[in-house]
Parts: structure tokens; sequence; C-alpha cells
């Protein structure tokens, strides 16, 4: 594996002026990632709550670029092994991947550019 670029980047855990609690993922000085606030009632913030009951471990941010929301998001979940068929079929409504096999990508070593 070769390394073609590289980003510094800055996880934060910040209040809202409503007082949640939020993950907060910084690319630079005007572009970053909010979590979705769980607490708010609105289509997002009540699908956000009912996924974290099932899936704790559950993240979905918000790309925010020069303050303004791109309707891009990063989604993603830790998980165990165990966990992770029950996830896909509920993401893709279908049991159907079951039918492959299973196959474990090659870790490469990071080889450095120069």
């Amino acid at each position: 594996m070769r390394t073609l670029k590289e980003w510094d980047v800055k996880v934060k855990l910040v209040r809202t002026k409503r007082g949640a609690i939020l993950h907060k993922i910084e690319l630079s000085e005007n572009h970053f990632f909010l979590e979705q606030n769980p607490l708010k009632d609105s289509k997002y913030g009540v699908a956000y709550r009912k996924i974290k009951n099932k899936f704790p471990e559950f993240y979905m941010f918000w790309e925010i670029k020069n303050n303004r929301y791109t309707g891009r998001l990063l989604v993603g979940s830790f998980l165990e092994k165990e966990e992770i068929d029950e996830f896909i079929t509920l993401l893709a409504q279908s049991e159907e991947f079951k039918k492959f096999e299973h196959i474990l990508e090659e870790i490469e070593e990071e080889e450095k550019e120069g």
C-alpha cells in the first residue's frame, strides 16, 4: 500500500448551544463533519436516535463547508463480526449478500513516497 495523500484531521467532542454533546471531525478551518444530534426531533434526529439504540457505535456526520451544509454525509459503525450481518441486512433490505463468500483483503505494508 502506498500513501497518495495525507490529512491532518482533528476529532473533537463539542457542546452545542442547546447542550447536545457531539463529535466533530475537522479537516480544515472551514471544512468539517458534525455528528447528527440524536436529541433533535427532526427526520434525521429521530432516525439517528433509533439506529443508535440498536447499534450504539453507529455514527452519522453531516459535511459542512464554509458554514453551509453540503448535503453529504459520512456514516459508519464499529461492529463485531457477529453484528455485521444484521447491520447489512437492515441496510440492504435483503439477505442476498449472504450467498457470497467472506474474503478478507490482504493487509499491505504502507510505502513512503519519494
